[in-house]
């Protein structure tokens, strides 16, 4: 079983930035995905961004693309989200997710495996 715990989220103006981070935890190997997903209130769980084990493969949406940068250190078992010119569209919880599958970086939430209890984010305007 693999844990996940999100830090780093909180209050932050408006074009300010945040950095999320997410340890994992128990039993992990080298070729899973780990992403990033958000739900906002009243709203459904959206893809924001993913990496695979090398970093060779990123995938972002297109609501943060030029804006956020996902990074993991897989020495740590850490994945990062550094999130830069903030808006209040951005304000949601924030999940770390890992895939186990090893079948390449996906969007889809109903692929992932693993699931960290989320950090919030909230950008003032």
């Amino acid at each position: 079983q693999v844990q996940l715990v999100e830090s780093g989220g909180g209050l932050e103006q408006a074009g300010g930035s945040l950095r999320l981070s997410c340890a994992a935890s128990g039993r992990t190997f080298s070729n899973y995905i780990m992403g990033w997903f958000r739900q906002a209130p009243g709203k459904e769980r959206e893809f924001v961004a993913a990496i695979s084990w090398s970093g060779s493969t990123i995938s972002y949406a297109d609501s943060v693309k030029g804006r956020f940068i996902i990074s993991r250190d897989n020495a740590k078992n850490t994945m990062y989200l550094q999130m830069n010119s903030l808006k209040p569209e951005d304000t949601a919880v924030y999940y770390c997710a890992v895939d186990k599958s090893g079948r390449g970086v996906r969007r889809s939430s109903s692929m992932y495996d693993y699931w960290g209890q989320g950090t919030q984010v909230t950008v003032s305007s």
